[in-house]
């Protein structure tokens, strides 16, 4: 018997990402692949990579670059790039980088066997199509293998928003939502492997909007029949968009209780100027309203964002009106960045703010974001959370979860198991965390 083909994968940027990586190693299994965690090794190498941040298309080049070496030692290594780099300069990719055997698009990875025995037979291969087929029903089912107690669970792709910055709907196409069935079906098989905690995704997730028995579902609906799953514990969802935060799904986690009290719903900006020309279709106004419903509905719920700064034309007065609605949400946790230019995005053909000036802006908002997290963990404090344990800790005794707001929790003394869902005790907090202690 043949020993098994190695295969190494280097993932690049969102969750969406992560759970393709995961899709992608499990149909290569069926090419006799085993997973490897360092490229020396390895028989083909796969880059999944993300074209969010700034200069990603470069860094792919300059990872690229550091297999050479490595080529020329194993001539019949084989080196992927995958996702959305891959989709936006497929060609480009091949024509810089030689050494590269195959690249596929994110909507097209189902069919990485045949390309991989093309490669094998020497062929250069390349597909960044958006096919009409279903990616998901192509693939390999999931192995009964078992797995950590949280998962990711794909529920829709695409994007119809446009917003001004961003690529998602150039590099993911169209939204498109998976039946609910088929959902169904993988978070009942992840269950059986041993997750008690699903975060469903999406590049809009709250736009979901996939076939059910009596039409089309909406997400909050979708959450309700999850409740129902047997074994399943916790569900999560990301990322959002505000204008497709639904009644529904409003009221579904004032009173759905495998809901987590944890929302991602970015804004990106709190200059109505700002967000028009970021074709955010939204307002401050309606975002903090939406905001005050949300916490009507369920009072103690974490809220995380997403902030651009330096945005084309923002003046200090624009940015002074997102600290100004930053000051009034007040979130437990988000995300900050300085704005980067992305090729064929409308943005991009737009004055510049200073970079030093952005930069400014960002440390600003950055220092006043991690305040409000820190002022939100300190006030856990005291607090009775349910905590999913996750993994052991660095010391012993110590395992260390995520608590029902997502904080990461370590106990020490704990008699835990990986998996367990327990009650503890909030006694201090970190910088990025918290320390507690079971209650008996």
């Amino acid at each position: 018997m043949s020993a098994p083909k190695k295969l190494y994968i280097k993932t690049y940027g969102c969750q969406m990402n992560v759970y393709d990586s995961e899709r992608m190693a499990e149909t290569l299994g069926g090419q006799g692949y085993v997973e490897t965690k360092t490229p020396d090794d390895a028989d083909m190498i796969l880059l999944n990579t993300c074209h969010i941040r700034e200069k990603a298309a470069e860094k792919v080049y300059s990872e690229l670059g550091r297999f050479k070496g490595l080529k020329a030692e194993k001539p019949d290594l084989k080196i992927g790039v995958a996702g959305c780099v891959a989709q936006a300069e497929g060609e480009e990719i091949m024509r810089r980088q030689p050494l590269v055997d195959l690249v596929v698009g994110p909507q097209s990875y189902h069919r990485l066997p045949e390309m991989e025995a093309k490669a094998g037979a020497g062929e250069k291969v390349l597909d960044t199509d958006f096919p009409e087929e279903d990616k998901f029903e192509k693939l390999k089912r999931r192995p009964k293998a078992k797995r950590g107690p949280t998962a990711f669970l794909t529920v829709q792709e695409g994007c119809d928003k446009f917003c001004a910055f961003c690529v998602v709907p150039y590099t993911r196409g169209a939204e498109v939502s998976r039946p609910a069935d088929r959902i169904l079906r993988e978070a009942e098989d992840l269950v059986e492997r041993g997750v008690r905690e699903i975060t469903l995704l999406g590049q809009n997730v709250n736009a979901y909007h996939g076939a059910g028995p009596n039409g089309d579902m909406t997400l909050a609906q979708l959450i309700w029949e999850l409740d129902k799953v047997e074994g399943l514990e916790r569900i999560r969802f990301t990322t959002s968009h505000p204008n497709d935060m639904m009644d529904d799904l409003i009221e579904a986690h004032g009173t759905c209780a495998k809901l987590m009290p944890y929302l991602h719903l970015p804004v990106q900006a709190g200059s109505d100027k700002i967000l028009k020309r970021m074709n955010r279709s939204h307002t401050a106004e309606s975002y903090i309203r939406l905001i005050e419903r949300i916490r009507a509905a369920r009072p103690d719920i974490l809220i995380s964002g997403d902030f651009i700064v330096g945005f084309p034309e923002e003046t200090e007065e624009d940015f002074q009106a997102t600290l100004d609605l930053v000051e009034e949400v007040k979130y437990g946790t988000a995300y900050s960045f300085k704005y980067s230019t992305r090729p064929g995005t409308p943005a991009a053909e737009r004055a510049q703010v200073d970079p030093k000036e952005a930069d400014d802006r960002l440390q600003r908002l950055q220092a006043l974001l991690t305040r409000q997290q820190r002022e939100v963990q300190d006030s856990m404090v005291g607090r009775e959370l349910g905590v999913l344990f996750e993994k052991k800790g660095r010391f012993p005794g110590q395992m260390v979860g995520k608590s029902d707001y997502l904080h990461a929790v370590h106990v020490a003394d704990c008699d835990a198991e990986i998996g367990d869902l327990r009650r503890v005790r909030i006694v201090s907090s970190g910088a990025n965390s918290l320390a507690g202690e079971l209650i008996a």
